[in-house]
């Protein structure tokens, strides 16, 4: 068969390893061509397209960031988008498409399958662990290392100076990177998307914390995080060019509100796209393996509209629209178990 591929979406540490397990399996087991789309579905849409080989994707394993690039470029926002991905398929004699991404990209996959009949199999690739149908994402675990490496750093420079310290994370819709990296890291307090905050409440708890002898504290603020209506005035709303909410910056204003409430001086720090890059963790390189490997023999196995999934241990698949119908927001039971610890 003649394959292709593509990564689209944010970069995610241990695409290489999809894409690295993709052309091995395929190549030397089952005979196939390997064909990798550059810069998500833009490269399709343009048709810009490369070989891709075993001996060309060596020792791509440890390696963060993805060889095809990515974009969040979506054809059916594109005009004309969709057709022109259907001519280039047909025109590069692509047999199947194995699409590695997010919501907006496996949505994209789902429709074009769904509508179009293209034979796609689908990846899922998010640091923010929250696509439906599968327990994890790869990429996740690599964030929630990095998050909590900072954390761990951070608690030492806010004993030493008797400052809150407050560390905003990823997290649009859902706080998954915040809850675990929050309890990894011994956070005081941390605020998701899932609950929205009252800053009357959030400085109560660090001025408790000080009467009781602690004379730092640790908030961990997920992007995404929200005050409840009418407590506190946070970002503008303002929009990118695909549509979402421009985030970021809310613990700007969380760290000034609790200088001002509590009279302690705070400080800020923003980890951003740093959670995204660098060596995927061992986890990750082997999830990302595992569901390359199930990727290539799903479309030998003609499973169509389908994404691989972590299930338990196993990996598994599941239909492509059960991915992207829900948001997978963190487990109330988790938080609770947060809670009892940053209540």
């Amino acid at each position: 068969m003649r394959i292709a591929m593509l990564t689209g979406g944010g970069d995610c540490p241990g695409l290489n390893a999809v894409i690295r397990a993709v052309v091995r399996k395929g190549e030397a087991f089952h005979g196939d061509e390997i064909v990798g789309f550059r810069h998500g579905w833009r490269g399709v849409i343009d048709d810009e397209r490369v070989e891709l080989t075993i001996a060309g994707t060596r020792g791509l394993v440890h390696r963060g960031g993805t060889i095809l690039g990515t974009s969040r470029t979506n054809p059916y926002q594109t005009p004309d988008g969709a057709a022109r991905v259907i001519a280039t398929l047909a025109r590069a004699e692509i047999d199947a498409l194995i699409a590695i991404g997010g919501e907006d990209t496996l949505g994209v996959a789902a429709r074009l399958g769904e509508e179009s009949g293209v034979a796609i199999v689908g990846v899922p690739k998010t640091i923010d662990n929250d696509l439906a149908a599968t327990d994890f994402t790869f990429g996740f675990q690599t964030a929630v290392q990095i998050a909590t490496d900072a954390i761990d750093r951070l608690h030492t420079t806010a004993e030493s100076h008797d400052r809150v310290m407050v560390v905003e994370v990823m997290g649009r819709h859902a706080g998954w990177i915040a809850t675990y990296a929050g309890i990894a890291g011994g956070a005081d307090i941390v605020l998701v998307p899932e609950l929205p905050f009252d800053i009357a409440d959030v400085c109560a708890h660090i001025e408790r914390r000080h009467r009781l002898g602690a004379n730092f504290s640790i908030v961990v603020v997920a992007e995404g995080a929200a005050p409840k209506e009418g407590t506190l005035t946070s970002q503008g709303g303002e929009v990118d060019e695909f549509g979402h909410v421009r985030l970021g910056g809310i613990s700007n204003v969380i760290t000034e509100e609790i200088s001002r409430r509590t009279g302690f001086e705070a400080r800020v720090t923003i980890l951003g796209h740093v959670l995204r890059g660098g060596t995927p963790t061992a986890y990750d390189r082997v999830l990302a393996t595992r569901f390359g490997i199930a990727a290539i023999d799903a479309v030998h196995d003609g499973a169509f509209g389908s994404m691989v999934a972590l299930r338990g241990v196993r990996v598994e698949r599941v239909p492509l629209l059960d991915a992207v119908r829900d948001l997978k927001t963190v487990d109330p039971e988790l938080l609770g178990v947060a809670g009892f610890f940053f209540g």
